[in-house]
Formats: C-alpha cells, structure tokens, sequence
C-alpha cells in the first residue's frame, strides 16, 4: 500500500467540507468574541492550517468507527493552533473551543439523537463493539485505538468500554499540544448527556491515567471526572 493510500489525503476534499460544516455551526462564538472581521479571518486561517494538517492525521482505516472521535480532534486542533498564533491565551481557546462544540451538539436534531440512543444500547452495536475490542488487540494499525470490551454488572451499567490507547491523544502530543487531550476528553460530558449514554468515567489517558474506563447506563445519568 502506497503512503497516499496509508493516509486520508484522499479524501482531503470530504474532509475540508466536514470541517466547514464544523466551523459554520460554530462561527458565531467567534464572531461574538471577535467580531464579524476577526473571525472571517481566523476561520479562513484555520481553514488552511487543516489542510497541512490532514496528511498527518494517523491513519486507522477508511471506514473506522474511531473517526468518529479521531476527526474532530484535528478539527479542533488546527482551530487551537490558530487561535494560539494570533496570541489568545490557553485558558480562551479552550474557552471559544468548547462552547464551538456545544454548538455542534446542540445542532443535532431531536429525532437523529433517539435513533442514536437506540442503536447505542442495541445488542447488535454491543455485538460489533466486542468485534472492534478484539481486532484493536492485533494492533493493526501502529497509532490506532486499542481497547477492551467490559460485561455489564447488571446494575449499575450495561456496558463498558476500557481504552488503554487513544489515536487522539498520541496524535496532539505528536502535533505539539498535548495540553489539548483533556479538552478533547471533556466533551464526553455533553455527549452523554444529549445523546443518552448515561455515561460515567472516572479516569482517562488524558491526564496520565493507565486506561479511559467509560462505562454507558441507559437512561443513567451522565458521571464524568475529570
């Protein structure tokens, strides 16, 4: 396989066009911190840094389900990088981020979020999650998720998943902003609480833990620290 092929460099244009439709939903928090200008300028900035980006995204496979996670990270990352070269601190990026993912959320529509909650506690996505556990132990790819699958106890929580290895994180400290991971891992929280996870987590690789230990309850509520 070619290092073109080993990459997402194919599919730079599908990528660009998520990442618009990323910065579309989320414009107007730059646009009420910067002004209309401003922000015009930091979205088109960050446009470009996306695309040096893209090449250096790990590769995980074409069709991964962990994309999912791994592709709004580099989003996000080429925003930060911008932000942070136009002399915006630390504590405002994460800031201006965060609220952009909310809004990414929140644009989720009501019926698409049911039908998310359905599959996510549906025998079959439990089925195909144990599969993914266990072909993630071959470590196919170098940078790529591994993970465990946990049996439900039956009480407190359906399902678990362990992560021992995380793209994203490896990815920012590769990138130089390994400060970014536990943002990253912060917007489990909204996650959970409009799609119904029902999620706690109580540690993540993020802030130097052995594992991410997510553990999903239907119709639970959301528990996450950090």
């Amino acid at each position: 396989m070619s290092e073109k092929e080993n990459s997402y460099i194919p599919h730079k244009r599908r990528l660009l066009k998520s990442f618009d439709k990323s910065i579309e939903r989320g414009e107007q928090t730059l646009i009420d911190y910067y002004g209309i200008e401003r922000a015009s300028s930091l979205i088109n900035e960050a446009r470009r840094e996306y695309e040096i980006i893209i090449p250096r995204i790990p590769f995980i496979g074409h069709r991964s389900p962990f994309l999912l996670f791994l592709l709004p990270a580099s989003r996000y990352l080429a925003i930060y990088i911008i932000l942070r070269k136009n002399k915006i601190g630390f504590e405002e990026a994460s800031h201006i981020i965060s609220l952009m993912n909310q809004s990414e959320w929140n644009a989720i529509p009501f019926f698409l979020r049911r039908i998310i909650r359905l599959i996510w506690f549906s025998p079959l996505f439990e089925k195909r999650l144990k599969k993914r556990a266990k072909e993630s132990q071959k470590r196919k790819y170098p940078d790529g998720y591994v993970l465990n699958f946990i049996e439900g106890d039956g009480r407190s929580f359906d399902y678990g998943i362990d992560y021992t290895e995380c793209t994203a994180c490896k990815f920012l400290k590769q990138q130089g902003a390994v400060e970014l991971a536990p943002l990253m891992c912060s917007f489990d929280k909204s996650a959970s609480e409009i799609l119904g996870w029902g999620l706690t987590r109580t540690m993540t690789l993020a802030n130097g833990d052995e594992k991410c230990d997510f553990r999903f309850k239907k119709g639970g509520k959301t528990n996450i620290t950090p």
